[in-house]
C-alpha cells in the first residue's frame, strides 16, 4: 500500500539524517540516532517556517513586538507536538510504519525539557503557543538549564534529588547563536567619570560572563507563523588559563570557566545559605541583562533611534523573577545610549507589564540589600534612585509613613521585588478574578489606591491543543463527531456546542467508554512502571502538583486514613473502590513537603498491603511527576483534586487540563475554581470548605486548630494515627504537632477546620459516582466548559488589554 507523499518525503529525511549525521542505517541506528533524525527532519521544516515569519517581519516595522520573560517554560517533549502543529502528526506515524518504527516509543525516547517545575513554567509554554498560533510577534527568554530543577528518585518512601540530563538528546532542538551573545558583568567598583558637566559611573574590576543564545522554534498551529524561545546559556569569556594549566594547577584553571557555568546548570538552586542566594540573584540578573541588551540591540538594527522604543515593545515579567529588567533597562538606556533619567523612565514605565501570580510572601521575592551592594553595584545606584523618587513622591501624596515604608522598593535593608514591579508597570494583573481582586484589596492596595486602572485580571489558560486533542485522541475524535468539526481547535468556545448531548444517553455512554479506556492504558502503565495493580473500574481520584502546604496534599492524605480506620472497623460501611494517585516534586530544602512524600508512602503501604481494604483503596505516588506523564494521566482522570485554602492558591492551571479531559473538580471556592463553577454549574463541580472572606475573619477572631481536634472524634484518631504511625515503622508526630495549636503548630492553612467539610464532599462524590449516568454528564457538561480556560483566550486579551497588539490566527498554510 503506498504511503503519502509527506510521509515519503520524511521516510528519505530521515533516512538521510542518519547516514550524514551518525553514519549508520536504519538496522544499525540505535533510537537516540531515530529520535534525533525526526527531530532534525521536522526541525529543517520549522527553520524554513521561522525564515519566512523573521521575513515578514523585516518588512513591517509599524508592529509591537512582546517579549515574554520567564524563569520557567516547561515545554514538555516537542517532537509530537510540533508534529501535531505543522499538521504532520498522521505523517509522522505514517513513516514510522513504513520505517519499522513504533511512534509510541519513538516519543518516548525524547526526554522532557528541563526547563521548568510546575504551573508557572507550563503556563509560559501554554502561552507561547498561543501567542505563535494567533500570529502575535513573540520571543520568549529564559534560562538554558542544562541539568533543570531535578529527577526525582523515590527510595524507600523518601525522595532523592538526581541531576536530569534532558539536553543529552533534548538539545537537539537548540540552535546556538553566537552572533548574539552578549556580555553580563557581576561584582567590581564603579569609578564616577564627568564629562560636558554630565556625571558617568565607569564599572571596573568586574567578572564577566558571557549569555550564548540557545534558541528553539515554536510554531504555531496551522498558521505558518512562527516565533523564538531564545534561552541563554553562561559561558566564561576566558575559557582555559594556560598559564595555570602549565603550572600543573589544573582546578584554578579551569575555575573561573565553572564559576561562569553554573549559572545555567540548575533551575532554582536551594537558596537557605548565603550562595545559594547569591547564585539565584546571578541568574536573574544575568537572564534580563542578556534580554535587555538583545531587545535594545535588535531595535536598533530596525529603527532609527530608542526615542521609540515603548511604542515598538511590551517585556512582559511573568512573576517576580524577571522583575531586575526594570533597573537593566534604565542602565542600558542611561550608561550606554546616553539618555537623561526621565525619557529612560517614560520609556521604561511604558514598556513593562507584570503578572503576578501569588499572594505568599517568600515568593514575592525580598533580597537582602548587601546582595545588591556587592554584586550588582550599578543596579544597586539605580534602584536607589528609583527608591528615592518613589519615596518622596509618597511622603507628599499620602503624608503617612507607615503607608510609604510598605510600599518603598527599598526599606529596613532590603529590596522588594514585587513591589518594584507594582509602581513601575504600565500594567499588573493577577491570574484569576479571585486572585486579582484579593492584589487590588490586600496585596498591593495601596499602589491600587494610587493607580486603579493599571490592575487587571487575566485568568489564566492552558493549551488546549495540547491538553485535549493531542493527549486524548479518543475523546477529540468523539466532540468532532459530535459537533461536526474540529473547529474547537482554533476556536475553544466551539467546545459548547457539546451541552445538547447532556441529555443524550448514547453520547454519555461513548464518553463513559472513552473514559473506561483510557483507565486501562493508564493502569497497563502504572503497572509496567512501578509494578502497581490498579482497578480501571474504581474512581481515579488525582492530585498532581508542586507539592507545597498550600495546596494541601495533606488534607487529601488525612482523609484517606479516615476512610482505611472506617473500612477496618466498621464491616457495614460501602464505598466505591477509590484509587487516590499523587504526583509531586518538593523543593529540596523544604523539610515539610518531604515529610508529607513520606507521609504518601506510609500510608500507601499499609493500605496497599491489607488484601481486603486494598479491593477498595489503593495509593499510588507517581515518581518523578513531569509534563510527559502528565499527559498520559489527565485522560484517565475523574476526580481533580484542587483544594487549597481559599485565598491562596492564584489560579491553579491543572483544574482546568483536568475538566478539558472530562474529570470533575472537588476543590474549595480558591483561584480559578470559583470561575470553573461558574461556568460548569454548582450542580457539576463539588465544592467544600471556607470562603476567602470567612478564612480572613477566623484569622481575625484567633483561629484555634485544637479546637477541632478535640470535637472531632474521626479527626482527632486520624491525627492520633500519624503520631502513633503505621506498619513501616515511621512516625509523624511532626506532622500532627504542626497543626496543633499549642503543640508548637498553628495549622497555617487550616486543615482541620476544612476536614468535616472535605469528608462530606468525598462522601457526595461516592454517592454521585455510582450513577453512571449522571457523572458522565457532569463530565460532558465540564468538557464543554473548559473552551473558555483555553489559553488563546487569555492571550488574547493580553494582546487586547495590556500589550496593544492585534491578533492574526491566520488560515492553514501547511
Amino acid at each position: 500500500m503506498a504511503i503519502s507523499q509527506e510521509a515519503n518525503g520524511i521516510v528519505h529525511s530521515v533516512e538521510g539524517k542518519l547516514h550524514r549525521h551518525f553514519g549508520r542505517d536504519l538496522q544499525s541506528a540505535r533510537k537516540e540516532h531515530i529520535f534525533r533524525a525526526f527531530a532534525l527532519t521536522l526541525r529543517d521544516m520549522m527553520s524554513g517556517q521561522r525564515m519566512r515569519t523573521v521575513q515578514k517581519l523585516q518588512r513591517d516595522r509599524s508592529g509591537r513586538e512582546l517579549h515574554y520573560l520567564s524563569l520557567e517554560f516547561l515545554l514538555g517533549r516537542s517532537l509530537e507536538k510540533n508534529a501535531f502543529n505543522l499538521g504532520l502528526l498522521d505523517a509522522v506515524k505514517e513513516a514510522c510504519g513504513e520505517l519499522g518504527v513504533d511512534p509510541n516509543e519513538l516519543f518516548e525516547t525524547e526526554p522532557d525539557a528541563g526547563l521548568g517545575n510546575g504551573g508557572l513554567g507550563r503556563l509560559a509554554a501554554c502561552y507561547l503557543d498561543s501567542m505563535t498560533t494567533l500570529g502575535i510577534n513573540a520571543t520568549g527568554y529564559s534560562i538554558c538549564y542544562h541539568y533543570g530543577i531535578f529527577k526525582q528518585k523515590i527510595m524507600d518512601g523518601q525522595q532523592i534529588e538526581l541531576p536530569d540530563p534532558w539536553m543529552d538528546v533534548g538539545d537537539v532542538w537548540l540552535t546556538p547563536n553566537m552572533d548574539n551573545a552578549h556580555s553580563v558583568r557581576f561584582g567590581g567598583r564603579l569609578v564616577e567619570r564627568w564629562d560636558s558637566g554630565r556625571m558617568y559611573f565607569d564599572h571596573v574590576d568586574y567578572t564577566e560572563v558571557i549569555a550564548v543564545p540557545m534558541d528553539m522554534t515554536v510554531v504555531g498551529y496551522a498558521n505558518g507563523h512562527s516565533n523564538t524561545l531564545r534561552l541563554w546559556d553562561a559561558k566564561s569569556p576566558t575559557g582555559l588559563d594556560m598559564s595555570l594549566f602549565s603550572r600543573g594547577e589544573y582546578m584554578k584553571a579551569i575555575e573561573q570557566n565553572a564559576m561562569a557555568e553554573v549559572i545555567a546548570k540548575i533551575l532554582y538552586p536551594e537558596d537557605n545559605h548565603f550562595e545559594g542566594k547569591l547564585l539565584r540573584l546571578r541568574q536573574q540578573y544575568f537572564f534580563v541583562s542578556a534580554t535587555v541588551q538583545d531587545i535594545v540591540r535588535s531595535h536598533l538594527e530596525r529603527h532609527d533611534d530608542l526615542g521609540n522604543f515603548h511604542l515598538k515593545h511590551v517585556i512582559h515579567i511573568n512573576d517576580t523573577h524577571p522583575a531586575l529588567v526594570i533597573p537593566e533597562l534604565m542602565r542600558v538606556l542611561i550608561d550606554e545610549h546616553d539618555m537623561n533619567w526621565e525619557s529612560a523612565w517614560q520609556i521604561t514605565t511604558h514598556s513593562v507589564a507584570y503578572t503576578n501570580h501569588t499572594i505568599l510572601a517568600e515568593a514575592l521575592e525580598t533580597w537582602p540589600q548587601n546582595l545588591f551592594e556587592m554584586l550588582l553595584p550599578r543596579i544597586w545606584q539605580i534602584l536607589c534612585e528609583i527608591n528615592d523618587r518613589y519615596v518622596n513622591m509618597l511622603r507628599q501624596l499620602l503624608r503617612d509613613e507607615y503607608r510609604v515604608s510598605q510600599m518603598a522598593v527599598i526599606w529596613d535593608g532590603q529590596v522588594r521585588m514585587a513591589r518594584l514591579c507594582a509602581m513601575t508597570c504600565h500594567a499588573v494583573n493577577g491570574v484569576s478574578e479571585l486572585h486579582s481582586n484579593i492584589l487590588r484589596q490586600s496585596v498591593f492596595r495601596d499602589e491600587f489606591s494610587i493607580w486603579p486602572s493599571k490592575f487587571l485580571n487575566v485568568t489564566n489558560g492552558v493549551d488546549h491543543r495540547r491538553w485535549l486533542a493531542q493527549i486524548n485522541p479518543r475523546l477529540h475524535s468523539l466532540i468532532t463527531d459530535l459537533t461536526g468539526s474540529d473547529s474547537y481547535l482554533t476556536s475553544p468556545d466551539d467546545l459548547s456546542k457539546l451541552e445538547p448531548y447532556a441529555g443524550d444517553k448514547g453520547a454519555l455512554e461513548r464518553l463513559a467508554s472513552i473514559k473506561r479506556k483510557n483507565k486501562e492504558d493508564f493502569a497497563d502503565y502504572v503497572h509496567k512502571t512501578q509494578g502497581v495493580l490498579i482497578d480501571p473500574d474504581s474512581i481515579f481520584d488525582v492530585q498532581v502538583k508542586r507539592l507545597h502546604e498550600y495546596k494541601r496534599q495533606l488534607l487529601n492524605l488525612l482523609h484517606i486514613v479516615c476512610l482505611y480506620h472506617r473500612l477496618k472497623e466498621d464491616a457495614g460501611f460501602e464505598m466505591h473502590p477509590r484509587t487516590f494517585i499523587f504526583g509531586a516534586k518538593a523543593a529540596s530544602g523544604y523539610y515539610m513537603a518531604k515529610r508529607i512524600i513520606r507521609l504518601v508512602h506510609s500510608v500507601a503501604s499499609e493500605i496497599n498491603s491489607d488484601p481486603r481494604i486494598s479491593r477498595l483503596i489503593k495509593v499510588v505516588f507517581l515518581e518523578n511527576y513531569r509534563v510527559s506523564l502528565a499527559e498520559r494521566l489527565m485522560p484517565a482522570s475523574e476526580i481533580s483534586e484542587q483544594i487549597s485554602l481559599a485565598g491562596k492558591e492564584a489560579s491553579g492551571t491543572s483544574n482546568m487540563k483536568f475538566m478539558m479531559n472530562g474529570a470533575v473538580t472537588i476543590g474549595t471556592m480558591d483561584g480559578a475554581n470559583v470561575e470553573i463553577s461558574q461556568f460548569v454549574g454548582p450542580e457539576n463541580i463539588f465544592i467544600f470548605g471556607l470562603l476567602t472572606e470567612e478564612v480572613e475573619a477566623l484569622r481575625r477572631e484567633g483561629y484555634n486548630s485544637t479546637l477541632y481536634y478535640q470535637r472531632d472524634p474521626e479527626l482527632r484518631r486520624v491525627l492520633d494515627r500519624l503520631s502513633s504511625g503505621f506498619s513501616d515503622g515511621v512516625q509523624y508526630g511532626d506532622i500532627t504537632n504542626s497543626l496543633l495549636i499549642g503543640n508548637g503548630g498553628a495549622d497555617t492553612y487550616m486543615l482541620l477546620a476544612d476536614f468535616a467539610d472535605y469528608v462530606n464532599a468525598q462522601r457526595r462524590v461516592d454517592s454521585i459516582y455510582r450513577d453512571k449516568t449522571r457523572f458522565s454528564r457532569m463530565s460532558l457538561c465540564n468538557i464543554a466548559a473548559s473552551g473558555s480556560f483555553a489559553a488563546d483566550r487569555s492571550v488574547s486579551q493580553y494582546a487586547k488589554y495590556i500589550w496593544n497588539i492585534p491578533t492574526h490566527p491566520g488560515t492553514d498554510q501547511r
